[in-house]
């Protein structure tokens, strides 16, 4: 069961489970850290970069050939709509081909999305617990695309959404980082600043706009130096 959204009540002794020493000093002009936001694929779960440098390999491409095709005109590229939901995953197959293709190896859209699945890593499952024991506000951050799991580890993901208490998702709301609707709208749905916030991204073009509007941001490329950073942050 997700964890409910309480809003602030100045009388309160603590709110979310948040000391109420720490409301006192968001009411100061210094602000306070109050939630955690978290990347899901390449955070939680493993990088799928891990995935497309094994494909590359297997398939004789230049190391990092996929990441450019998708870093090729980034906003309105067929990664783009499919992480919106302006296509569906038959047409993502074929105009990622295209796109691969015009960039001189042709790949089907389809491979790609199978090498999507990471494995979930057990550090960050028992830091989602840790930041939830802090009373801070958590929620998910995810460009994802509409699609079906085996119900094995659709389990499993459901029970690690479950710890957040809200999931924003590009497929869903219609916009995807690094667009700053994006992190306006997590922001609105939990009930916080910018700067109340720490977000954990593995890409730093998603983290750079979250930085602008005041997040303290992390780039996790170890995650275990990323949960130290995160500690730190936090003060524990």
């Amino acid at each position: 069961m997700r964890p409910s959204v309480a809003m602030f009540d100045p009388s309160m002794t603590t709110c979310c489970g948040i000391p109420a020493s720490l409301y006192d000093a968001r009411m100061s002009n210094t602000p306070t850290i109050r939630a955690v936001l978290w990347d899901f694929g390449g955070v939680i779960l493993s990088s799928p970069f891990d995935a497309f440098r094994r494909y590359e390999a297997d398939h004789g491409l230049p190391a990092g050939f996929i990441r450019s095709v998708n870093a090729t005109n980034p906003d309105d590229n067929a990664w783009a709509h499919l992480e919106r939901s302006d296509i569906s995953a038959a047409q993502f197959d074929r105009r990622f081909a295209d796109e691969s293709s015009a960039l001189g190896h042709r790949i089907p859209g389809a491979d790609v999305l199978a090498l999507l699945a990471g494995d979930v890593r057990p550090q960050m499952v028992a830091a989602l617990d840790r930041v939830l024991s802090l009373g801070l506000l958590m929620a998910c951050l995810t460009n994802n695309v509409a699609g079906s799991s085996s119900p094995e580890r659709a389990l499993v993901i459901d029970a690690v959404m479950a710890r957040f208490h809200a999931v924003i998702e590009s497929s869903k709301v219609g916009v995807r980082k690094p667009e700053p609707r994006f992190y306006e709208i997590a922001c609105a749905t939990i009930d916080v600043a910018p700067t109340e916030c720490v977000f954990l991204d593995d890409l730093g073009v998603n983290l750079k706009p979250a930085a602008a509007m005041g997040m303290t941001t992390i780039k996790v490329v170890d995650p275990d130096d990323a949960l130290e950073q995160l500690w730190r942050v936090l003060g524990v």
